[in-house]
Order: C-alpha cells, then sequence, then structure tokens
C-alpha cells in the first residue's frame, strides 16, 4: 500500500500499556498507521472531531462513557470509522450487544498478531470479522428469544436468589404477575427451571452480580 492507501487506525483504551503496546505493533506493520488513540469514550469522541480513522481498535470496559455507548455514538457520526472490538471480556452477552451496537468486528486482546491484522484488513475492506468460537456463540445468542426490560430485571433477582413473592414486592407487583415473568424467561432461554436461569444468565453475561 503506498501512503495514501494505508489503513488509518485508531486506539481506544484506557490503559497506556495497552495503547503503546498496539501502536508499536501496528506502526511497524507496512500499510497501516496508527493515526490517534484514546483513553476513554469521550476523549474518543473529542479526537474525532480533528481527524478521521479508517479502522477504530477499541475495549468495551472503560470508565465513564461504556464501549457500547462509545459504539452508538460513534456510529451516529456521518461515515463512521469501522470499528473493532478488542477486549478480554467474551461473555455471550458482551458479543451480542457489541454487535448490536455496530462493531464490525470483535477480537480478544490475547488473539495472534497476524489474525488481528487480518481482522483489521477484513474489516477495512467492508467485511467483518469473528473468530469461529465467538461467531458460533453469537448465533446463538441471535436465536435466543430477546427478553424484555421487565424480564431482565426480574432475571437479576432470580440470580440473586429472590424468590417470586420477594420479586413481586421488589418491582410492586403480584406474587402471579412475578411468577408469570420467571416463567416467560425460563421459556425463552430454553431451560428447566429458575435455577438453570441463573446459571445461563450468570455465565452469558446476562446479569451482574455487583448490581
Amino acid at each position: 500500500m503506498t501512503g495514501t492507501d494505508s489503513i488509518r487506525i485508531m486506539i481506544i483504551d484506557d490503559h497506556p500499556v495497552v495503547r503503546v503496546g498496539l501502536a508499536s505493533m501496528l506502526s511497524t506493520q507496512p500499510g497501516i498507521i496508527v493515526a490517534a488513540s484514546a483513553s476513554s469514550g469521550r476523549e474518543a469522541l473529542a479526537v474525532l472531531e480533528t481527524i478521521t480513522p479508517d479502522v477504530i481498535l477499541m475495549d468495551l470496559r472503560m470508565p465513564g462513557m461504556s464501549g457500547m455507548d462509545t459504539i452508538r455514538a460513534i456510529n451516529l457520526r456521518p461515515s463512521p470509522p469501522r470499528i473493532i472490538v478488542l477486549t478480554s471480556f467474551d461473555t455471550d452477552e458482551d458479543i451480542y450487544q457489541a454487535v448490536g451496537a455496530g462493531a464490525q468486528g470483535y477480537v480478544l486482546k490475547d488473539t495472534p498478531q497476524d489474525r488481528l491484522l487480518e481482522a483489521i484488513r477484513l474489516v477495512h475492506a467492508r467485511k467483518r470479522y469473528f473468530p469461529a468460537d465467538i461467531a458460533a456463540r453469537l448465533t446463538e445468542r441471535m436465536a435466543r428469544s430477546n427478553l424484555t426490560p421487565r424480564e431482565h430485571q426480574v432475571l437479576q433477582l432470580v440470580a440473586k436468589g429472590l424468590t417470586n413473592k420477594e420479586i413481586g414486592r421488589a418491582f410492586g407487583i403480584s406474587d402471579n404477575t412475578a411468577r408469570n415473568h420467571v416463567n416467560s424467561i425460563i421459556e425463552k432461554l430454553e431451560v428447566s427451571d429458575r435455577t438453570e436461569a441463573a446459571t445461563i444468565a450468570m455465565r452469558q453475561g446476562l446479569v451482574s452480580m455487583n448490581g
């Protein structure tokens, strides 16, 4: 590639060592230019007012503006850069939400260098890049019926071990309504009972035990 044909990269990650390491590695590759970096979503949006990269490599977990919100905000821009999520987190829900927000690729930070470069070039070529295991999990997650916002809230309490009565009290709804929500969740997640629903939800990242 000539200089004008080079892929201009922006790196968004709150860890300086990651930003410097990626920039150092990518800068040695023919046809790739590291045009900018940012330590947060808000800083990235400010930088994008002055430069236009072709491809963004970004983490999901950052202080302040979340990775998902950053992806959505970037995609609201005219002719937005292509986005590859580069993260240590690989729950089914992280993958699903990132793709839903508009990411065109999803790569883990322990991915070999040649695979990362392949991802960059494919995404720059207006294609998508999801490793086979990530793609399979994304397909499985997308095949499941989406839970409603209320069902997500109920599932959070199911995962914490609350009974239908306690869930009803928490949301100001009847025990029967709470039970209907739980039954709907069990059906949509294709599990046999609330215990399995909680286990699946935590494994896939549908709920956080910190919340």
